[in-house]
């Protein structure tokens, strides 16, 4: 995303959401615990916009993404948004569901590392901001409920139909969106939904200490792969080794490459400046 700005000044609050931003690390935390926090239009027009902000701010490094209280999240609010949109006509319905859109793709896109620390329920589109993420860190308590046909809707919403299936396969995808059965803890490790199974109440802990690591290490690096990792997965194998060779030949001529071999010349740690 271009750094470039214009004339809207950075948001000093947000509303639906509780932000901190410390030594390069974000943490985003879904708070709305009485309700599991269950997502409001304000929550998933907040979370599109903080992360276009974040993506504009060459001092983030790293993202973790939380929910306060008993669980990850419940889904979108079942009064304040599925009851809603029962009075929206087409246009308005087709709004909302690319504002949701906007959002898996903000999270896919943005240029750090997001990691999602996930205890409890994350259910709906609680289960598919996970997905999204490029991390899932999960406690044993973590449990995955992509409920969208129990509802009488497609499975595949937020773009979870594309992103499944090239997390756990084609098979397990099929089961997991068509039946809307919960996928626990111990399954989703098994079939690489989860990246790390931490210790009960470890998720936050799990995720902070791996985000701290990725906002240590080489960021451009890292906003690279990441952008290859998503770019290529609809390319064929000669236009993928094609990008890998442009990038490539772009991040030698960096300040990271060099750092490196003066640091493994001078037999000392790399100080990465993400350039």
């Amino acid at each position: 995303m271009s750094p470039f700005t214009g004339s809207a000044p950075r948001t000093p609050d947000w509303q639906h959401i509780r932000v901190a931003v410390e030594e390069g690390v974000a943490t985003v935390t879904l708070d709305r615990p009485d309700k599991l926090n269950a997502l409001t239009f304000g929550a998933y027009a907040d979370l599109r916009d903080l992360l276009a902000e974040l993506s504009r701010d060459k001092s983030v490094r790293a993202l973790v993404l939380g929910g306060e209280g008993r669980g990850f999240c419940s889904g979108g609010d079942v009064d304040e948004i599925i009851g809603a949109t029962l009075g929206m006509d087409t246009a308005q319905l087709l709004d909302f569901n690319r504002m949701t859109g906007q959002v898996v793709r903000a999270i896919r896109e943005c240029p750090f590392p997001v990691i999602a620390a996930v205890h409890g329920v994350a259910a709906g589109a609680g289960a598919v901001l996970a997905l999204a993420a490029d991390f899932r860190v999960a406690d044993p308590s973590a449990r995955f409920a992509f409920l969208f046909t129990r509802v009488g809707l497609s499975g595949g919403d937020m773009g979870a139909a594309y992103l499944l299936p090239r997390v756990v396969g084609l098979g397990h995808a099929t089961r997991i969106l068509m039946l809307g059965d919960p996928v626990r803890a111990p399954e989703a490790e098994r079939i690489g939904l989860i990246s790390e199974l931490t210790d009960e109440g470890r998720a936050p802990e799990a995720a902070q200490a791996l985000a701290r690591r990725l906002a240590d290490g080489p960021a451009l690096a890292y906003a690279q792969t990441k952008a290859l990792l998503t770019s290529e997965l609809d390319m064929p194998l000669a236009a993928a080794v094609e990008l890998d060779a442009a990038t490539q030949a772009l991040l030698m001529t960096g300040e990271d490459y060099k750092e490196f071999h003066a640091a493994f010349t001078d037999k000392r740690p790399p100080k990465w400046q993400g350039r």
